[in-house]
């Protein structure tokens, strides 16, 4: 089995059972995007799993990848989003990332934005260098950001 599926495997096993615990509904879908696994919870009342600007999501990814760790030895990256806030949030990024690449090529000026966390960082990133632009991170966390640049 590849190792990015039995991550998937193994998060699935580990989040089911948070699932039981908690007296939660919820599905779990299961898929490998690029090179990390990536686990949904979808339908049922999952968002107190989500928390206050993804916190608690945040929290879960942390303690699946935690337990993935347990069973492999190996760090995982491995994904995890609840009732698509993740993918909600990462369509707000991408729009954000558009907005500040047409007011750079407007303006000919570099366009900072608002402080992010790293998985925020990278979506626009990505959504920068997509449009032909590039980008870079700069100050120190919690309040690094991402600067768009001119051509």
């Amino acid at each position: 089995m590849d190792r990015l599926e039995n991550e998937g495997d193994i998060a699935a096993d580990y989040l089911e059972e948070l699932l039981d615990i908690a007296d939660l509904d919820g599905d779990l879908d299961m898929d490998v995007e690029g090179d990390r696994a990536s686990v949904s919870i979808v339908g049922g009342d999952v968002s107190t799993l989500i928390g206050r600007n993804g916190e608690v999501l945040e929290a879960l990814q942390e303690l699946t990848r935690l337990a993935v760790y347990r069973e492999t030895g190996e760090r995982s990256r491995l994904m995890l989003d609840i009732g698509g806030f993740r993918a909600d949030k990462r369509s707000r990024l991408e729009r954000v990332a558009d907005e500040a690449v047409a007011e750079v090529r407007s303006s000919g000026e570099r366009k900072v934005l608002d402080p992010m966390s790293p998985f925020e960082r990278k979506v626009v990133h990505d959504a920068v260098a997509a449009a032909g632009l590039s980008s870079e991170s700069e100050g120190e966390e919690p309040r690094r950001r991402v600067v768009v640049l001119p051509s």
